[in-house]
């Protein structure tokens, strides 16, 4: 991790307006302020992929069976103290961990520690259709579809109060990973029977119970987010009392409120504007690496983007190296493929389409749109990692276009809006990115391209082919490293001809945060973490 530090001498910065931000938060003796950029869709990550959410409830509010420690780059217990294979990997065993405490609150109070029923409630919530929450808040579960879990896991059972098996229906070299991610997370059995005796289901997911090492206490729309340190967390207590999430969209209303103090730590910081301060010690800019690719995906199943050929016009249309320097100041690597640098399988063959304007006119023209043609391209309202800035991207690739006498108009929607609209496929095109849940390679093609992530909506491009998924499948079932890279080298081709979506740029995950905050992890997998945070108090002399 790259940390640059900066000063405070200047009033404002350029782009922020030198006035008091509204509904401020006030700054927290025994605890830690986030400025986060949106409005969580709910606070059970089960139900969605969106990064807001998976921020303010993944590592917050829950645990899973497995983490994954990335410097070590193995799974290492979490809930789950052990683990063994069975019958050439269709069945595991878990060994839980004993004496895990459950959150007191002011609607629920456990009257035990976590057991191998809530191991199988959690889980048999998204798996079993006919399961009292599987309907629950929609009943849809869209990253455990598209991975295909729901067709691997047969069956969840509890052998005993401390051990839980799961029965696969073949061998599959991601299933760990994709246990070890943000969307495992256990919930209490005990609290949804609770709801469901009340007949208010749906609080499971709007009122949270976790094990994590914070507390859920309150939610306001737009405004904040509450929690409190769990006192009896299975692991060390969080050193913090409370954090506190004050919702704030504006990326420049964020830097404002990190000038002022009002904000002890920022997503997504303005990094160009940071540099024009003077060096200081105010402020701390973090940079790490991220598993993450932005990109331009059509809808195939619209005219003219169900034509290979108008797709591979407008990507040889778009100057990609300019959206490098102009949106991610030079922050970020110009993509080759889906895979980016750090996957294991990630091959340095090009198989991306460099920028050609007079071959995609010639493109068009072979598809018999030589005049051109209208269409929109949805660019996010929110920075995220792989994009900080979707709408000035959308304006570069606007122009691109015209060039080759194509007309783009640019459509953007508040967040929560513009992910329900994507996902009932009112897009032409849209930009937007995937930042990686875990280290398997399935995880970018799977969510991203397959069948099954067609019908939950992760598949922005509408793109379904099932020779394509029998090769995913076929790489999931390999166990050799060597042929798996080869099969995901295939994969890769496969995307560069048809051309579905046009990658864009793998960027780094920055985070500024006050030079008196410490142990905010960015993990390269999964959303943002406060349980080892803590404020540097000085010393009165």
């Amino acid at each position: 991790m790259n940390v640059l530090r900066v000063g405070l001498l200047l009033p404002c910065l350029g782009v922020v307006a030198c006035s008091p931000a509204t509904e401020n938060v006030a700054p927290l003796q025994e605890g830690i302020v986030y400025c986060s950029e949106g409005n969580p869709e709910s606070f059970n990550p089960q139900l969605g992929t969106s990064g807001t959410t998976i921020d303010a409830s993944a590592a917050q509010l829950y645990d899973r069976l497995l983490d994954y420690d990335d410097d070590q780059q193995q799974f290492v217990p979490a809930l789950a103290t052990a683990w063994q294979a069975y019958d050439q990997g269709t069945r595991y065993r878990f060994t839980l961990r004993d004496g895990v405490a459950f959150h007191h609150t002011a609607w629920f109070e456990p009257t035990r520690t976590m057991t191998a029923d809530d191991v199988v409630f959690s889980f048999a919530r998204w798996l079993k259709p006919h399961h009292p929450y599987h309907p629950v808040n929609g009943g849809n579960y869209p990253f455990f579809t598209a991975s295909g879990l729901n067709h691997l896991i047969e069956d969840v059972r509890a052998v005993d109060a401390h051990t839980v098996e799961f029965v696969l229906s073949q061998s599959d070299s991601s299933f760990l990973a994709n246990l070890a991610t943000d969307f495992a997370v256990i919930l209490s059995a005990e609290y949804g029977a609770q709801l469901l005796e009340q007949g208010t289901p749906q609080q499971i997911d709007t009122r949270p119970v976790g094990t994590g090492p914070f507390v859920f206490e309150d939610f306001r729309k737009d405004v904040m987010i509450r929690y409190s340190r769990h006192e009896q967390y299975w692991r060390e207590a969080p050193k913090i009392k409370q954090l506190v999430y004050s919702i704030t969209p504006n990326a420049n209303k964020r830097m404002l409120k990190m000038l002022t103090g009002e904000c002890d730590v920022i997503p997504y910081p303005l990094v160009e504007e940071l540099a024009l301060l003077d060096k200081g010690d105010e402020i701390n800019v973090s940079s790490t690496v991220n598993p993450n690719i932005a990109f331009w995906a059509f809808n195939t199943e619209r005219p003219p983007f169900n034509d290979p050929l108008v797709r591979r016009a407008l990507a040889y249309a778009v100057n990609r190296a300019a959206i490098i320097q102009t949106v991610y100041n030079g922050n970020a690597r110009l993509a080759t493929g889906i895979l980016p640098e750090t996957s294991w399988a990630y091959s340095p063959v090009d198989l991306t389409y460099g920028y050609d304007p007079a071959r995609a006119k010639a493109l068009l023209a072979e598809a018999g749109y030589e005049d051109g043609f209208s269409f929109d391209i949805w660019a996010m309202p929110v920075q995220r990692a792989y994009n900080p800035n979707a709408q000035k991207m959308a304006e570069l690739i606007q122009a691109d276009l015209a060039q080759v006498g194509i007309r783009a108009n640019i459509v953007t929607y508040e967040w929560n809006a513009f992910r329900r609209r994507l996902a009932r496929d009112e897009h032409d095109s849209v930009l937007i990115g995937w930042i990686a849940d875990n280290a398997d390679p399935d995880n970018f093609f799977r969510p991203l391209l397959s069948c099954n992530a067609l019908n939950v909506g992760t598949n922005r491009a509408n793109w379904c082919q099932p020779e394509f998924d029998a090769l995913l499948s076929e790489a999931l079932a390999e166990n050799s490293l060597d042929v798996r890279k080869r099969l995901y080298h295939e994969i890769e081709n496969w995307v560069y001809r048809d051309v579905p979506l046009v990658p864009i740029a793998n960027s780094m995950r920055f985070q500024a945060y006050r030079s008196d905050i410490r142990g905010v992890e960015v993990p390269a997998y999964g959303g943002v973490s406060f349980r080892q945070s803590y404020r540097v108090v000085e010393e009165q002399q």
